[in-house]
This record gives C-alpha cells, structure tokens and sequence, in this order.
C-alpha cells in the first residue's frame, strides 16, 4: 500500500510538467537537404526537405543550413532567422508567387546568404512576382545570393522588393540580380517604403539586363529613402540605370559604380528625388542623366553615351 501511495505522489507531481512539456520543441539550428523529408526533425542526421518545412522548426533567431545542393522551394519569414547555405546550389523555383517574403517584427533581423533564386520568366510556365519581397522588418542582409528571370507585370518584376510598412535597414552585398522586369517595369531592386524611412546599402553587387536597374519609389505614403549604391555595376538595362522618384525628401548616392549601355543612365522626377554621384562610370547609355535631381561631385567619367548630359553639381562639391 505504501509504494503505491508513493507512486500516486510521484505520479501526481510529474503529469503536469509532462502534460506541459512541447510536444516539439524548436531548434536554434536546423538542416534542410535535397534528399530530405519534412516529417524529419530537421536535425543535422534527419534534415528536412524544404524551407517551409524547416522554418516551424526553427527557433526566433535560428539558423537553417543546407547540407547539399537542392531546390528548396519558397518560403515566408516572419520572424528573426538566418538562412545561409554554403554546400552548393540552394535553389528556390517559383511560379506565380513571390520566392521568399520577409515579414517579420520590427525589431527582428532577416539574414539570406547564398541562395539561387529563380523566376522562370524565360519559360513556358507563369513567371515569379519577385524573387525577395520585403513588408516589414527591422534589417535585411542579402548576401551571396542570384535572383533572376522575375518578370510579372507591374507592381510586380523584382529581384529584390523592399516595400516595407514601418521603415526597416537593408544590405545587400555581392549580390547578382539578373533579367528581372517586362516591358517598361519592374527591375533589379526597388526600394518602395509604404511607411516610416527605409535606409540601405547596395554593395559590390551587379544588375544586369533588368528593365531597370535599381529604383527608389518614395510615393507609398513613407517618409522617404535614402540608398547608397557602392562598388558596383548596372548594366543592359533598357529603361535606366538608377531611377529616383519622390516628392518627398529622398536620397540615392553612386559612388565608385559604373552605370552602362542601358536607356538612361540616372534619372530623377519630381522634387523630392536627389541623386548624387561621384567617382563613378557613366558610359554607353541612351541618355547620361536625366531629370535636375542627379548632383555630380564632379569626379565622374561621364562620356561615350548618345547624349553626354552633365549634371549640376552638387552643392558644396568635394569635401
């Protein structure tokens, strides 16, 4: 009688902390793997197939690993997370929908390296909207990565959408975006703030045959923009270069870049919109610049386009 009494204590203590427990709890590191499955835990010996499979797995602040190449299909973050994939190609295929949607906390960090993005805009299928769309986060960092062939219809067509609702900071660093846009819009990067101030840094990063190239958009009710675009290229863009459009206080800085051989190198409309260069490459466009917001520090190489437009200078000069 008296053991089992002391079994109903024993019992009566533990069910609760048992009944408690999470049936899974998350990992601050998880794997995903070509030849994975889902139902896995994720773990290094029992990796999962996809993000999104990986993702519910995966603790606030984690990481997911890819432990070889494979196509991982899409995936919506809203919370702070790593994906950084090293072990070959980490490749997200989309049709008719966005590759990966950042929409997290505002004080939450998104961090994306060395993930091959595509579009299918050069096949039969429907293309993909964009390749990274961004509503709300505190910081993005986009390392390492390719996104390419996003060729929806406006206001659709981007690599890279960063369209944030609360003002947010972005990196996007050795980055190829490529064949991204359709007719007259979309492009490589657009910067379009639906709220709050958006601040970020393109660098060592190269857009190629996109639409347009990188566009700042200060007209979806935000509080303005300011980009810098650094130690890199624009390139085969049929639309411009760099487009700066904004009737609110904006700001995009070309520094030690080269914009070439696409429609108009760098263009501003309306008031707010201010594009400074300096050190930079402008050669082989439709048109040098465009619009009386592009200020030149006077540094630059502005010449062999059709029309080798000189901008103002910007006020002050060199310093």
């Amino acid at each position: 009688m008296r053991r089992i009494a002391l079994l109903a204590i024993i019992a009566g203590f533990l069910f609760p902390l048992i009944a408690a427990a999470p049936a899974h709890a998350q990992a601050t590191r998880t794997w995903v793997s070509g030849v994975g499955d889902d139902a896995n835990p994720c773990s290094r010996t029992a990796p999962c197939k996809t993000f999104a499979g990986a993702i519910s797995k995966t603790a606030a602040g984690g990481e997911i690993n890819c432990l070889d190449p494979g196509g991982f299909g899409a995936v919506t973050i809203t919370k702070s997370l790593t994906i950084s994939c090293e072990a070959g190609t980490a490749g997200i295929v989309v049709a008719g929908t966005n590759a990966i949607i950042v929409n997290a906390g505002a004080a939450d960090y998104v961090f994306l390296k060395g993930l091959d993005i595509e579009g299918l805009g050069g096949s039969a299928q429907p293309t993909g909207l964009n390749g990274v769309r961004v509503v709300s986060a505190g910081l993005v960092h986009i390392e390492d990565c390719v996104i390419r062939d996003f060729k929806a219809a406006a206001p659709n067509g981007f690599g890279i959408q960063i369209a944030s609702s609360a003002g947010l900071t972005f990196t996007v660093l050795r980055t190829t975006l490529f064949n991204n846009g359709t007719g007259t819009t979309g492009g490589g990067i657009q910067v379009s703030p639906t709220g709050g101030v958006t601040n970020g840094v393109i660098s060592n990063s190269t857009m190629t045959r996109n639409v347009n190239g990188l566009v700042g958009d200060g007209f979806g009710g935000g509080t303005g923009l300011n980009v810098t675009l650094r130690d890199s290229s624009i390139t085969g863009s049929p639309s411009n270069g760099v487009l700066l459009t904004s009737t609110v206080t904006s700001s995009v800085m070309v520094d030690r870049s080269t914009i070439a051989n696409s429609g108009t190198g760098l263009a501003t409309q309306n008031g707010g919109a201010f594009l400074r260069v300096g050190s930079s490459s402008i050669t082989g466009n439709g048109t040098a610049t465009s619009g009386a917001g592009v200020l030149s520090y006077g540094n630059n190489q502005i010449n062999g386009n059709g029309t080798d437009t000189v901008p103002a200078a910007v006020p002050g000069g060199l310093h």
